[in-house]
């Protein structure tokens, strides 16, 4: 437990007396399992007050090799179970610099914040896995601390654990995380250009170059032309990693 409440401080951890309107969560978790049978990515909540996971999907990318109930039972434990040792206390100061960050947000705003960072996982086979993780509040307390959060696990279209990224919805603007001077820097959502953004939607569906130059009325040449600059903006090396950060930082 001692290493569990070391992911807890007074920025993130909400008492057992805390001011919280339980009307707010309703049967919500019926509606993530719906979100969690639509999609290929892992899903989990987080409860603030319990210190624990209230829901895991059985999706098998975040469980390594364990149950979604093993998982859920796990808790924080998961993570120095599962997670490389330097991850581990890389989460828990990226842990402690968001919820510093998210104190300063107005309450009112507060559910319109994101954070997504990079962490390897060990892997039944005790192979890396390099996973995007994603937290976003469901439920606030009436002081607007974070009650319960819903997280997201994907794979990394990145080449290393880090990568932290703050957004808003609705917001071009961004934050990210040095974790080596422990600062916040204020940046700016990359934004596709029309042509760039055609071409990656039609290579989400499915179609080929030269289907895609077909379908815009130029040439093939030209599809790989603005391929080529696309790699280039989002710093990926193939249109499959181009398609997997795209979904990561919602560009599609």
């Amino acid at each position: 437990m001692d290493r569990i409440n070391r992911f807890f401080n007074d920025k993130n951890e909400v008492s057992k007396d805390a001011g919280i309107d339980y009307s707010q969560a309703g049967d919500y978790l019926e509606a993530v399992k719906a979100l969690s049978r639509t999609t290929y990515q892992s899903l989990y909540v987080i409860n603030y007050q319990t210190k624990g996971f209230e829901y895991v999907s059985d999706n098998p990318l975040f469980l390594c090799g364990k149950t979604s109930k093993e998982v859920k039972k796990l808790g924080y434990a998961f993570y120095f179970q599962n997670v490389k040792a330097e991850d581990v206390e890389m989460l828990i100061k990226i842990n402690e610099a968001g919820f510093k960050f998210y104190d300063t947000i107005p309450v009112h705003e507060r559910k319109l914040y994101s954070i997504s960072y990079d962490f390897y996982l060990i892997n039944s086979r005790k192979n890396l896995i390099l996973v995007n993780h994603k937290l976003t509040p469901m439920f606030l307390t009436e002081q607007g601390q974070v009650w319960k959060a819903l997280c997201v696990v994907s794979l990394s279209s990145n080449n290393s654990s880090g990568n932290v990224v703050l957004s808003k919805d609705g917001s071009d603007e961004i934050w990210k995380y040095d974790l080596a001077a422990d600062a916040w820097e204020r940046s700016e959502k990359i934004k596709l250009s029309s042509r760039e953004y055609e071409i990656l939607s039609l290579h989400a569906s499915g179609r080929t170059i030269n289907e895609i130059a077909e379908k815009l009325f130029i040439t093939a040449d030209t599809v790989k032309f603005h391929r080529k600059k696309l790699f280039e903006k989002i710093g990926v090396g193939n249109i499959a990693e181009a398609l997997a950060y795209a979904k990561t930082n919602k560009l599609l």
